[in-house]
C-alpha cells in the first residue's frame, strides 16, 4: 500500500464531479495524503448512481423477476386459483406497480449516494455542493445552489469528471411526461401503455427489453439493420429474436426526426414520413460530454470535435496539473473505466507508481434479458487488423444447469489466436452473463490459452461448464 509522501501531503486537489471517476480519485488522493475537495452539482455518485446505472439496473432487476415468473409453469410451479389454458398450463397474471417500483429505484439510488458521501467524509474529503468551473489551470470557482456562498479554490491538481448528458433531437425536446430521456423515467406514475423507444444501442435495448418484460407494449425504432449494431452479430441477432418473440415491435432502418405530444400521447415522425403513435417516447440516441461552461478552453485544455476532453493513458490533459476521467473523456463509457481513470489520474498527479490505462482486460455488459457480456477484441476488430483467429461457440440450451433452470436463450463464444491458442476475446449471452464473463476476462488480460482453460475443472452441473467445453473445442494441437 502506498504511503503519503511529504510532497503529496502538501498538494491541494480539487475534483469537479462526484461520479465514479471523481469519488474514486478523491479516495486515492486522501490515501496519498493530499488535501482533497470534491465539487458536485447534483449529489455524490453522479449520474451513474442517481439517474443512470444504479436506477436503470434496479428497474431491470424488477423486470427480470417478471420474466422468471413467466417461466414458473414450465418449472412445475402453480399458483392457487388460476385458470388453465388448453395445454394445461396455469395462466399466470402479473401486474406491475410502477409507482412502487420507481419509489424503490429512487430510494436505492439515494441510499447509495449517501453511502458514498459518508465514505468520503470518513476519509477526510471536503464536499461542496455546487457548480465548479476552472479559472485558469490552478483555480476553481464554485457557484453554490443558493448563490450566497460562492467560493474560490486554489488547486495544485484539478480533475474534471463531469460525465455526460442525454443527447436530444432538436425537434423532440423532453418534457418529462410524454417525451422522455432515460433520466426522467423514474417519475412515471404508471406503466406506459405503448412506449416508443428511439435508439437501439445499449441504453435503448436495455429499456426496451425491461419495459416489455414489465408488460408495456414497446416499439423499438432502430436506424440500423439490427439492434446493438456495435456488438457481436450473433449476440445482437439472438437478442432481437428474443425481443420479437416477447411481442416487441422492432422497426429497423428507421430514423426518428421529431416527436410531438398529442391529446393523450405522442407522435414520432420518421425520416421517411411515417408516423408512429404511442403513449410515451423514450429517446436513447447517445450522450454528449458535459464539458461546456467549465472554463476548459479558456484554461487551454484541448477538446475533441465532439466536445470530449483529450487525455492520455494516465488521464492527463495537455495542460499541466489538469486531469480528466470518465464519460467526459470519451475513452469508454463505463463506470468501471471512469473509476480506473480517476484512480490512475490521482496516483500519477501525486507521484505514485502507475501503469497506463489498458482496455485489453475491460469487460462490459448489456443488461438485457438475456444479458450480453463481452471482453477483448471483437470479430470485426480482428478481421480489420488481419489477425488470424479461431472461434468456437456453444448454445447454453445444451448445458444441464441451463436445462434445470429453464434457460433456452444464450451461448458462449471464445476467440483464440490461431498461432498460440491465447484467448483474445469472448462473448457470453445468458442469465447473469455479467458474472460469467469474469474467468474469460482473466484469460484475456493475462493471456491464458484455451488449453489452460480446458484443463481446469468446473463444477458439474454449472453454467461455467460450457466455458470449458468451448475451450476444449479450440484445443491447440502442437505439431511435431
Amino acid at each position: 500500500m502506498s504511503t503519503p509522501s511529504q510532497e503529496s501531503a502538501n498538494q491541494r486537489v480539487v475534483v469537479i464531479g462526484g461520479g465514479p471517476g471523481g469519488y474514486e480519485a478523491a479516495l486515492v488522493g486522501r490515501r496519498l495524503g493530499a488535501d482533497v475537495t470534491v465539487v458536485e452539482a447534483a449529489g455524490l455518485g453522479g449520474a451513474a448512481v442517481l439517474t443512470d446505472v444504479v436506477p436503470s439496473k434496479t428497474l431491470i432487476a424488477t423486470a427480470e423477476w417478471m420474466t422468471i415468473a413467466d417461466r414458473a409453469p414450465e418449472l412445475g410451479i402453480r399458483l392457487d386459483g388460476t385458470a388453465l389454458d388448453g395445454s394445461g398450463l396455469d395462466l399466470l397474471r402479473h401486474r406491475i406497480d410502477l409507482a412502487a417500483v420507481n419509489t424503490r429505484v429512487k430510494a436505492l439510488a439515494t441510499a447509495q449516494s449517501a453511502d458514498i458521501r459518508a465514505r468520503l467524509e470518513r476519509e477526510g474529503v471536503r464536499i461542496i455542493l455546487g457548480h465548479g468551473r476552472l479559472d485558469g489551470p490552478s483555480r476553481v470557482l464554485v457557484t453554490t445552489p443558493d448563490g450566497v456562498d460562492d467560493l474560490t479554490l486554489d488547486a495544485d491538481v484539478v480533475l474534471v469528471a463531469t460525465g455526460a448528458t442525454p443527447r436530444m433531437l432538436p425537434e423532440a425536446q423532453p418534457d418529462g411526461e410524454r417525451i422522455l430521456t432515460w433520466t426522467q423515467l423514474y417519475d412515471l406514475p404508471e406503466l406506459p401503455k405503448k412506449l416508443i423507444v428511439v435508439g437501439s444501442g445499449v441504453t435503448g435495448a436495455e429499456f426496451a427489453g425491461a419495459y416489455t418484460s414489465l408488460g408495456a407494449e414497446v416499439v423499438l425504432v432502430s436506424s440500423r439493420d439490427r439492434v446493438l449494431p456495435g456488438e457481436d452479430a450473433d449476440a445482437a441477432q439472438l437478442l432481437e429474436d428474443v425481443f420479437k418473440t416477447r411481442g416487441m415491435t422492432v422497426m429497423s432502418q428507421s430514423r426518428a426526426s421529431k416527436a410531438v405530444r398529442t391529446a393523450d400521447g405522442v407522435e414520432v415522425t420518421l425520416a421517411d414520413g411515417r408516423v408512429v403513435e404511442g403513449t410515451h417516447v423514450l429517446f436513447a440516441v447517445g450522450s454528449i460530454p458535459t464539458s461546456r461552461g467549465l472554463g476548459l478552453e479558456e484554461a487551454g485544455v484541448r477538446l475533441t470535435p465532439s466536445g470530449h476532453i483529450e487525455v492520455d493513458k494516465v488521464s492527463r490533459t495537455n495542460v499541466r496539473g489538469i486531469y480528466a476521467a470518465g464519460d467526459v473523456t470519451g475513452v469508454l463509457p463505463l463506470a468501471s473505466v471512469a473509476a480506473t481513470q480517476g484512480r490512475l489520474a490521482m496516483a500519477h498527479a501525486l507521484g505514485d507508481a502507475v501503469a497506463p490505462l489498458s482496455l485489453r482486460g475491460v469487460s462490459s455488459n448489456i443488461f438485457t434479458m438475456p444479458e450480453i457480456a463481452t471482453v477483448g477484441l471483437t470479430e470485426t476488430q480482428m478481421q480489420a487488423r488481419g489477425i488470424t483467429y479461431s472461434v468456437s461457440m456453444l448454445p447454453l440450451a445444451r448445458n444441464p444447469r441451463a436445462k434445470m433452470l429453464g434457460v433456452r436463450d444464450g451461448f458462449i463464444k471464445i476467440f483464440a489466436h490461431a498461432g498460440s491458442g491465447v484467448v483474445v476475446g469472448a462473448v457470453v449471452v445468458g442469465p447473469r452473463a455479467s458474472e460469467s464473463i469474469f474467468p474469460l476476462t482473466l484469460a484475456v488480460k493475462y493471456r491464458i490459452t484455451t488449453d489452460q482453460i480446458a484443463e481446469t475443472s468446473t463444477v458439474y452441473p454449472s453454467m461455467s461448464g460450457t466455458i470449458a467445453e468451448v475451450a476444449r473445442m479450440l484445443h491447440h494441437r502442437i505439431e511435431d
